[in-house]
């Protein structure tokens, strides 16, 4: 198998894609609670944290940066942490290919920082395959956590992979190979609370949609559904 790479896309080109969809700042004008919003910013509760899980390619790190930028919008004090870059490091050791350990360890130290510096919510974009894995970030984190998948039609994945590998054939053979991959272990294990289909969904109405559903933009507790929420 080939190793592993990554194709990082600029902050730049992705902008774009999560500014004003679907004019963004009105549809959250509209969400239960909003008027209130300011009111509440000073006092949110307890930190609570989303991990946003899913297949390479579903778009899992563009959808936490939309969630982080909903909630700055509501002046909810928040953090929105890649784990994959928490877990860049080479080599890896024996036995750990992805650097789970390492990530975990780097997660239990970012986190502090975030909620002592006044972060409420912390939103994750990364993968966790199995209940041990979920188990790992929970105490890591220290805080309650919320797992939303994110799920999207083979062909929608394969065509966002091909865009964003295009012009590396080997980091592109690697991630077509992954992706039905890890669909098929996340199906088995099903650790999430919830899941949200975004083979049509814009980045910034499946975002809308987990705030929604996490009960953040009334400050309800986050959600323990099972069902699947589509918004395409």
């Amino acid at each position: 198998m080939a190793a592993y790479r990554c194709t990082v896309m600029p902050l730049a080109a992705l902008r774009p894609r999560i500014g004003h969809d679907l004019n963004l700042a009105e549809r959250l004008r509209r969400l239960p609670g909003m008027r209130s919003t300011k009111r509440r910013s000073a006092d949110q509760g307890p930190p609570r944290a989303v991990l946003i899980n899913g297949t390479v390619g579903v778009g899992k790190t563009a959808v936490a940066e939309a969630v982080g930028g909903i909630l700055a919008q509501m002046q909810v004090p928040n953090a929105v942490i890649d784990v994959d870059w928490l877990r860049r490091a080479w080599p890896s050791p024996q036995g750990d290919r992805f650097n789970g350990s390492l990530a975990l360890r780097n997660l239990t130290a970012v986190t502090r920082n975030y909620v002592e510096a006044g972060a409420a919510r912390l939103v994750l974009a990364g993968v966790v395959e199995t209940r041990s894995d979920r188990e790992g970030f929970e105490e890591a984190l220290g805080i309650p956590l919320v797992l939303c998948r994110l799920r999207a039609d083979p062909p929608v994945i394969r065509e966002r992979l091909s865009r964003r590998h295009g012009e590396d054939r080997e980091a592109l053979e690697w991630h077509l190979h992954r992706a039905p991959e890890l669909d098929a272990v996340l199906d088995a294990t099903a650790v999430d609370d919830f899941s949200i289909d975004v083979s049509r969904a814009t980045v910034a109405n499946a975002a809308l949609e987990i705030v929604r559903a996490l009960g953040w933009s009334t400050g309800e507790a986050g959600t323990n559904s099972d069902s699947t929420a589509g918004v395409g």
